[in-house]
């Protein structure tokens, strides 16, 4: 894979060291960190990386997949890559990625991360929604205190991803995971009455974490809302097709806004550094961010995912396009900067929060 002149010079190149089996339909693609690249692929646990696909069609597709490695415990990046029906992304990856090969990637991004790995938590995963969760599960039993319990629904027994590390992770750790495996063949599709029911007792007051197919995160919600959780302690990860190329070179447009107003200024809190900056006010910010080599959390660009989310902190702006933040998200004060402009002369914004 050859570089082209439109990546931006935030594009980042990852070497594919192996490629491992999971399952009939399922693969991991495990990459090597270059040498001196460690703090631009430093992650949590729950974030993805975005994979830049050959296409015959486009030139290239963007996918996100998440990492099923641990940062604590692995020293190589893993995503695992489930086949779809009609998945371009997913079919190609599983049928060429191989040792050897270069791809171009996006840093770690995400925020379907725990903020305190010390707590209990309940993680419930269908299929390759094991991919974060699993990475999760690692680093908090490695680094953390709590009591874990984890539900994970397949169709059958074949289908389970990670079978043998999850026997491994409970065998080791048989006083803090209690794993429950949901298999469709033998329990039929599970309701929100035997969700809430099992997790009944375990329940109140636990952060729970959920990632699979739109349907059963759904059904989960509800059976948690029976079962007494706090609704606020429900972290839920979605994925959504990136349409455009955030692979693309950043443009800046200078023009001045509707009232012919110069440049704002940014105020951008990010791992622990405070920024000023001069913000264009035509200019999304994260592009202004990316063109002045910080280096702020995207995926998309195109304000479908919830990678670059940050929190309002002053000041008064408005999003482009919001396809991702429900309201209650919005008027907490979460923001998408890949599509805000700012309405004031002094914005404000954090990305540590």
């Amino acid at each position: 894979m050859t570089d082209t002149p439109q990546l931006g010079s935030f594009v980042r190149e990852l070497t594919i060291a192996d490629v491992i089996e999971e399952t009939a339909d399922a693969k991991s693609i495990v990459f090597d960190v270059p040498a001196g690249g460690e703090d631009d692929f430093r992650y949590t646990p729950g974030q993805f990386l975005t994979l830049r696909i050959p296409s015959d069609r486009t030139g290239s597709v963007a996918r996100c997949y998440s990492l099923s490695s641990s940062p604590t415990e692995d020293a190589r990046l893993k995503v695992t890559v489930k086949r779809t029906i009609d998945g371009y992304g997913s079919n190609w990856l599983c049928d060429n990625a191989e040792a050897g090969m270069s791809m171009h990637v996006l840093a770690p991004s995400g925020i379907f991360t725990p903020k305190n790995l010390d707590q209990d938590f309940i993680l419930l995963a269908a299929g390759s929604g094991i991919t974060p969760v699993m990475s999760i599960l690692k680093s908090a039993l490695a680094q953390g205190t709590g009591h874990i319990v984890m539900v994970y629904a397949n169709r059958d027994e074949k289908s389970v991803i990670f079978k043998d590390e999850l026997q491994d992770l409970q065998r080791n750790n048989p006083d803090r995971l209690t794993v429950v495996h949901w298999l469709e063949s033998v329990s039929g599709i599970p309701t929100a009455e035997m969700i809430g029911n099992l997790l009944q007792p375990v329940a109140t007051k636990r952060h729970s974490y959920i990632c699979g197919p739109a349907p059963f995160m759904e059904t989960v919600k509800n059976g948690l809302r029976r079962s007494g959780a706090d609704m606020h302690l429900i972290h839920t990860e979605v994925f959504s097709s990136i349409e455009g190329d955030p692979f693309a070179e950043i443009v800046i447009d200078d023009s001045p806004g509707e009232d012919g107003a110069g440049p704002a200024t940014a105020i951008v809190e990010l791992d622990d550094e405070v920024h000023e900056v001069s913000w264009p006010r035509q200019t999304p910010l994260l592009d202004v961010l990316l063109s002045k080599g910080i280096k702020a959390p995207f995926s998309c660009r195109k304000g479908e995912c919830s990678a670059c989310a940050c929190i309002l902190k002053s000041g008064e702006v408005e999003m482009i396009h919001n396809g991702i933040l429900d309201p209650e998200e919005v008027e907490e004060g979460y923001v998408l900067s890949c599509q805000l402009l700012p309405k004031t002369d002094r914005v404000e914004v954090s990305y540590s929060e």
